[in-house]
């Protein structure tokens, strides 16, 4: 075979070693190629809930998003309460639909005690509004009511060790502005409607037990309601609550002497 014979040859198997190559190629795995096309747009999201009640918590979950302390809830009213009168014994009480729906007026017939309650709140969510709601507002004493929405996952889940600080921030924070400080029991409670099975009585004991012990060693007042209100499970019964959570006229009367001997306590500088 000559030399021009045998350049020939091998000119011929390249090409039809290239011809090959290319036939095989599409049937491999292709690389990954940056995208050319313009995504095909995407159903907008629809906020849903866990939650039984779904309107209620859809309405909730949007609040959070623009709003989460709840800051707008008592803005006017706070400015328009203005400073309290010389002598008077202001006690605002800070809570979660138990405070809020506590009638004051009717519990405490003629005492300045102002009730700053917001439905479904969490601690973290008291903590944020408690210089508007409670600092500013300049009482003499603040009533603290709060935790059982922490353990309902209102504001998603949250450890025990969470809302006992966010408690003991609120009362610190009211405690270096010259406030005194009252710390509420958890009410008790076997079950949540909206949150069901996640065994509360437990978390709510091992709660109050820390709320107890911290206030003892702040000197911080504290007032039991639990152990006034449960029933042999650990929670309120029926002559007390129909939901097993808030309280019915029978359960505010068992509160009130209470709170209200731990506000007396709180003024006089007792604990």
């Amino acid at each position: 075979m000559n030399a021009r014979l045998f350049r020939a040859t091998g000119l011929a198997a390249a090409a039809l070693a290239s011809l090959v190559a290319i036939a095989i190629l599409p049937a491999q795995e292709p690389a990954s190629q940056p995208e050319t096309k313009t995504p095909a747009p995407q159903p907008p999201q629809t906020l849903t809930s866990a939650h039984p009640n779904n309107a209620y918590w859809v309405e909730h979950d949007k609040q959070l998003l623009v709003d989460f302390g709840g800051l707008e809830r008592f803005k006017e009213a706070d400015v328009q309460l203005g400073a309290p009168a010389a002598g008077e014994d202001r006690v605002v009480f800070m809570g979660d639909s138990i405070t809020e729906g506590w009638k004051l007026d009717q519990s405490f017939p003629g005492k300045p005690y102002i009730n700053r309650g917001i439905g479904g709140q969490t601690t973290p969510q008291m903590l944020v509004r408690f210089r508007e709601d409670v600092i500013d507002l300049k009482p003499k004493v603040v009533i603290i009511l709060a935790g059982t929405n922490d353990i309902a996952g209102n504001t998603g889940p949250m450890t025990l060790d969470e809302t006992e600080g966010n408690i003991a921030s609120m009362a610190e924070l009211a405690a270096t502005n010259g406030i005194r400080v009252v710390i509420s029991s958890v009410l008790p409670a076997y079950d949540y409607s909206w949150a069901p099975g996640l065994e509360p009585a437990p978390k709510i004991v091992e709660v109050n037990e820390w709320l107890k012990k911290y206030a003892a060693d702040k000197g911080y007042v504290f007032v039991d309601y639990y152990s006034a209100m449960k029933d042999t499970r650990g929670g309120l019964p029926p002559n007390l609550s129909k939901d097993g959570v808030h309280p019915l006229p029978a359960g505010y009367a068992i509160m009130a002497p209470l709170a209200e001997a731990g506000i007396e306590k709180a003024l006089k500088g007792v604990h």
